[in-house]
């Protein structure tokens, strides 16, 4: 086991690990971050404002960077954005970590996620575009993951509690 976070938690877009993770860092006493949040604190401006400004590889880029840079610093519960597995280099440096993929149906994203126009990749059908980035990305989530938890039908605090179980973690 590399240091770094308790648990690292990755999964689409509205799926809950913001939600989630706080909570398991609750139960296990630990700190909880969260790297959209690192990266809207950096950028000082909105995750929504910077693919509009400079782009999809541009934002890619500065996630990137605020993910290797969380990995390395926080000790707690860690949160990555939904496409921050994309990058092969991620996706290598979460290998000795304790990964958990929260998973969800489309039907559940739609609810969660409300059609957000907030969601830059979502902007035009958001069913179908929610499908493909699922299709393009399934594999990934599960690649880097030591447990799959699935978020359907259940609230915050089954799934984090289901995310301790998979882990065999004991609360503080």
């Amino acid at each position: 086991m590399t240091a770094g976070p308790l648990v690292v938690l990755v999964g689409p877009m509205g799926v809950g690990k913001s939600t989630v993770g706080a909570l398991v860092a609750e139960r296990l006493g630990c700190a909880y971050r969260d790297t959209d949040d690192d990266i809207v604190a950096e950028q000082g401006r909105t995750i929504a404002d910077i693919f509009v400004d400079e782009g999809e590889p541009a934002f890619r880029a500065i996630e990137k960077s605020a993910v290797h840079k969380a990995l390395a610093e926080h000790d707690g519960v860690l949160a990555l954005g939904g496409g921050s597995i994309l990058d092969a280099d991620t996706r290598a440096l979460l290998a000795g970590h304790r990964v958990v993929y929260l998973s969800m149906d489309v039907e559940e994203a739609v609810q969660r996620t409300g059609l957000n126009a907030a969601r830059p990749l979502l902007a035009v059908n958001p069913r179908r575009q929610w499908r493909e980035l699922m299709e393009a990305r399934r594999h990934l989530y599960t690649e880097v993951a030591r447990a799959v938890v699935p978020t359907d039908g259940r609230t915050p605090e089954e799934v984090a509690q289901a995310v301790l179980d998979a882990l065999e973690l004991k609360e503080a």
